[in-house]
């Protein structure tokens, strides 16, 4: 017979409900603070669902009445420096943190409208409608709120995006030296997703000062939990990744209050992680003005059960029963609440002239159309002062190197010199420098700022967001292949790429994504793609191909002085062959939106990038065909040298683009309409393009041939060109 030992994990998971001697010891200040709160945000929502009765909020109004308490209990007792991120239910999270803010958690309940307070539900209220005045200027809306003064990082559209990018600003909130904390807030819904359980594994093993704060109100839009999950005690999660867990009646604020003030001396204290997850209840449905029974998803008795346990007549009754307020106290700091509301609401909207019985949004507060685009990325004035130099011709000593061995060296130089730059992905800080040698001796030399991580893309790239988002680091996120970044396509697109614009335009998202292409090496479909297309046609990002060490050095560091996100692509093909650097020079960038002229000619412009430059030239060595070739450099839709190629085209009036990959991922075909739009009246003949085929290369290594391009593609691709005016 076998033996069996029961094995148990020694994490604490426990149930906390408060009695009234907790009721009695809690600070009055606390408890009235509570109070008004809950009382202003209630007020709001109800404003924003009778708004959006109206329609007059466009897009989706998630109303968190019911689960107030959740947010107030945890978010009251917050330092103004510790953050708070959210879903797309949000509202009371951001409401109480910008409140808290301004007010320190503490309210005359004879007045609880301040003009801070004013400021907030104002500004708040503006953002949801969509208005210029708006935290970001009328862009977020309801789902994407954020005022980083007051440590609201955003809330987020995506359910359980948040998690990777709360889990990196604790990293830096630990990093920088201080004891902050970072509360990622989630629901029933997120707790099955896999950004949310690799990061609970992250913040583990990094032992990083980040609370998962789950706010289970029992479905997601229509599906009861017990229909998703064989444990509907969503904190059992902890148990799997040894995170301490709270399990708390979340129409209680006190009991969530308390939870937190144990969970925050546990992080504080660099303890870790902790989950707290709270029972509440959302009043209405998704989305709108309607209860869920109105749609037959749950009863009106088991709505009436919560509504008895509503957390502002819990705690009105607490505080009648200290002696503390009387009826007339809370009708009145209910009163005030109302007032205030209806004063903004004054203030943004007026009678409809095309019918008196409407009220219609001030024209006068739109955004104006105008900056519709603004903010996608920066305006790279952070630049302004940087030594550059144009390898390309530079009359500087030369010496020789491999291609790899100046992808490390350069990051080792812009370390020593940036204390800020970090960097992490799989294997980075093993192998003599990952597994190609592209951080060789880095470990060795910047302890701690050479993290290995989980095989965890979605969890790690979110966390470099976070980090970097957070403003006090610099991080560098390696993709060991490009085609990983399907992983964390989330992440990487919507959340990285969309963060400045999403959130007003003015936020920084100082990060370097380092990937290479891998064709020709053997790995098969799923390891060697080119990413150049699918990140140029997604906003936000800029994007770097050297095709030789130099140009590698001056856009490497011309990507870490950037304060945009930067995808920087490197191939297998060019790190082992010798090339050459300026001699000693390790410092000096490549302008923004230069593209590099390898060869001049007047019959045609060869326009590609990468380790497709080299077959390029090759080609037109082959053919005799007198061209320019460009060498593209910079590949996303704001920083193409178009200078340079028009100059070109206009002289040759022939195009031939040329790339490696697969076509339907390809970048040629956005480059190739872009041209053709610009330069139409140029152009003898069509864009012509080489490319690779439709398959993804193949393990085999004669169908991985097939499947790419190199020499002999341009070859071809040069003769379809002559072809079309007639050249020999």
């Amino acid at each position: 017979m076998p033996a069996y030992e029961r094995l148990e994990t020694g994490v604490a998971w426990v149930q906390l409900t408060t009695t009234p001697d907790d009721w009695k010891a809690a600070d009055p200040a606390l408890l009235t603070g509570m109070l008004a709160q809950l009382h202003l945000i209630r007020a709001f929502e109800e404003t924003v669902l009778e708004l959006a009765g109206e329609g007059l909020v466009h897009g989706p109004a998630h109303s968190s009445i019911g689960q107030e308490g959740g947010a107030v209990g945890s978010i009251i007792g917050l330092r103004s420096t510790d953050a708070v991120n959210g879903s797309h239910r949000g509202h009371h999270q951001f409401l109480a943190k910008a409140l808290t803010h301004v007010a320190g958690g503490r309210h005359d309940l004879a007045a609880i409208v301040t003009p801070a307070v004013d400021g907030v539900l104002q500004r708040t209220l503006a953002e949801i409608l969509g208005l210029a005045q708006g935290y970001s200027s009328g862009r977020g809306g309801s789902m994407h709120l954020q005022w980083l003064p007051a440590g609201a990082l955003g809330t987020n559209a995506i359910v359980g995006g948040g998690a990777p990018m709360a889990t990196g600003n604790a990293w830096a909130q630990r990093h920088a030296g201080t004891t902050d904390l970072t509360i990622n807030f989630f629901g029933d819904g997120a707790s099955q997703i896999g950004s949310v359980l690799e990061s609970m594994n992250l913040a583990a093993t990094w032992r990083l000062p980040v609370v998962f704060f789950i706010e289970n109100n029992l479905y997601g839009v229509s599906t009861h939990v017990s229909e998703v999950t064989a444990d509907v005690r969503l904190s059992v999660r902890g148990q799997g990744f040894a995170v301490p867990s709270w399990r708390v009646d979340g129409m209680d604020p006190l009991a969530v209050h308390l939870a937190m003030r144990e969970v925050e001396e546990r992080v504080r204290e660099g303890g870790g992680p902790a989950i707290v997850e709270a029972e509440v209840y959302r009043f209405f449905h998704q989305n709108g003005p309607y209860p869920g029974s109105a749609f037959g998803y749950r009863t009106k008795e088991e709505e009436g059960q919560w509504r008895a346990r509503d957390p502002l007549q819990r705690v009105g009754a607490e505080l009648q029963t200290l002696g503390l307020v009387s009826p007339e106290d809370i009708a009145a700091v209910r009163a005030q609440a109302l007032d205030e509301m209806r004063e903004v609401t004054g203030r943004l909207f007026e009678t409809d002239p095309a019918d008196a019985g409407k009220r219609r949004i001030r024209p006068e507060l739109w955004p104006d159309p105008a900056f519709v685009d603004v903010g996608i990325r920066g305006d790279a004035s952070e630049l302004d002062g940087g030594r550059t130099l144009e390898p390309i011709g530079a009359d500087v000593p030369f010496a020789p190197t491999k291609f790899v061995d100046a992808v490390a060296a350069v990051m080792a130089r812009r370390m020593q010199e940036d204390e800020r730059i970090v960097v992490l992905g799989e294997d980075v800080h093993r192998l003599a420098g990952g597994t190609n040698g592209a951080t060789k001796g880095l470990a060795a030399r910047f302890p701690g700022r050479v993290l290995g991580t989980p095989i965890s893309e979605n969890a790690f790239v979110g966390l470099g967001g976070g980090m970097a988002l957070d403003g006090r680091f610099r991080p560098v996120v390696e993709f060991m292949y490009p085609d990983f970044l399907w992983v964390a396509a989330d992440q990487v697109f919507n959340q990285i790429g969309k963060a400045r614009h999403m959130f007003g335009g003015v936020n920084p998202v100082p990060l370097v994504l380092r990937t290479k292409v891998a064709m020709g090496s053997g790995y098969g479909s799923q390891h060697l793609m080119d990413p150049a297309g699918v990140f140029a046609t997604s906003p936000g990002w800029r994007i770097v191909a050297p095709s030789t060490a130099a140009d590698y050095i001056g856009l490497m560091n011309t990507a870490l002085a950037l304060d945009d996100p930067v995808l920087v692509i490197e191939h297998i093909d060019l790190y082992g062959q010798v090339d050459e650097i300026p001699e000693g020079d390790l410092d000096y960038r490549l302008p923004l939106g230069r593209a590099g002229l390898r060869r001049e000619g007047s019959e045609a412009t060869v326009i590609s990038y990468l380790s497709m430059v080299r077959h390029c030239l090759e080609a037109v060595e082959q053919t005799g065909l007198d061209a320019d070739v460009i060498d593209l450099r910079w590949l996303d839709r704001a920083s193409v040298d178009w200078a340079t190629i028009e100059a070109s085209v206009k002289k040759t009036n022939a195009v031939l683009i040329v790339e490696q990959g697969a076509q339907g991922t390809s970048y040629g075909g956005w480059l190739a309409d872009e041209v053709q739009r610009r330069l139409f009246d140029w152009l003898d003949q069509p864009v012509q393009r080489v490319t690779g085929g439709e398959a993804s290369p193949s393990i085999s290594r004669v169908l991985e041939r097939a499947a790419i391009a190199r020499t002999e593609e341009v070859v071809a691709g040069i003769e379809r060109l002559r072809a079309g005016f007639g050249g020999a």
